[in-house]
């Protein structure tokens, strides 16, 4: 039996949490699967998997046997990449994760049309606010949207987006506009749990630099969800472009201190640093920046 598939079958288990999401990903009968599961741990005289009626959990010998088998999957998969390389095909799945607001807003509409383009591609997309680990948790390739910290992964800028502070116009019309940004110490702020310097707003302005800190009355780890107070006429909100821009050029929301900037935050394609990249993630990573070179995610 192919060891290389019994290694796939296995990590794909444990991936998935059973043998059904397994046998699922890969194509497989259930039963293909818990047989090939079994003969992996004949073959190691050993257990690699506790199994309950509820879920499976690693053994000991499991954990290792699992981190040795995705690094000689990795390099197999390093190896085939380099040998399709010139064919410029992609080929296989390519896992990505991105932001949700940005991945619903601005991303979603962009996969089917680049899956007709390669049909021999599967693609397998994660939303999350959160910072995942491309290599530990099998990404190969996430978008970042802000400053980007030091890391070994390969970084290619996509985009820009600009920062907007903004609120409705009935709120506007209720609470007055701050003329200042140390003014919005006075009103409703919903802010975005990730921003990097937390409650303190930085601008630039025509006196240079300002500050103030604020105690928003709501913080959420999702822009949707600010965008939603902001649009309800209950606050004043800090967001993106590509998020709060539409709303603006349809007067449901107005700019609030225009002469003052807070800043632009780069999108990015992040993936692990590898001597040959396979197609499929090139082929990707060029994609996405002619698709997102548009004016109105920086507007």
């Amino acid at each position: 039996m192919d060891r290389f598939q019994e290694m796939q079958v296995f990590s794909c288990v444990v991936e998935a949490g059973s043998f059904v999401g397994a046998a699922e990903a890969l194509g497989l009968s259930t039963a293909a699967v818990s047989r090939q599961l079994a003969a992996l741990e004949s073959r190691l005289a050993v257990r690699l998997l506790h199994r309950t009626t509820r879920r499976l959990s690693l053994t000991g010998e499991g954990e290792i046997f699992l981190e040795r088998a995705r690094a000689l999957l990795e390099e197999l998969a390093d190896a085939e990449a380099e040998i399709t390389e010139r064919s410029a095909e992609a080929i296989g799945r390519l896992r990505i994760n991105a932001p949700v607001s940005f991945g619903v807003q601005h991303l979603s509409r962009l996969w089917g049309k680049f899956l007709e383009r390669h049909p021999r591609l599967q693609l397998d997309i994660t939303l999350s606010d959160r910072t995942v680990d491309l290599v530990e948790e099998g990404f190969d390739l996430a978008i970042r949207i802000g400053r980007l910290p030091d890391s070994m992964l390969i970084a290619r800028r996509l985009a820009t987006t600009r920062m907007v502070l903004c609120a409705s116009p009935e709120y506007v019309e209720r609470h007055g506009a701050p003329q200042r940004p140390a003014e919005l110490a006075d009103h409703v702020v919903w802010s975005y749990s990730y921003f990097a310097l937390g409650d303190e707003w930085r601008f630039t302005g025509p006196d240079g630099e300002a500050s103030v800190r604020l105690r928003p009355r709501l913080h959420s780890n999702n822009g949707d969800t600010c965008r939603a107070g902001a649009l309800e006429h209950r606050c004043i909100v800090l967001q993106p472009s590509f998020l709060v821009g539409a709303d603006i050029r349809a007067g449901r929301l107005v700019e609030l201190l225009p002469d003052y900037s807070a800043g632009e935050l780069g999108i990015h394609a992040l993936y692990p640093s590898r001597r040959h990249v396979a197609p499929k993630l090139g082929l990707m990573v060029d994609y996405l920046k002619a698709e997102l070179a548009l004016p109105h995610l920086a507007e």
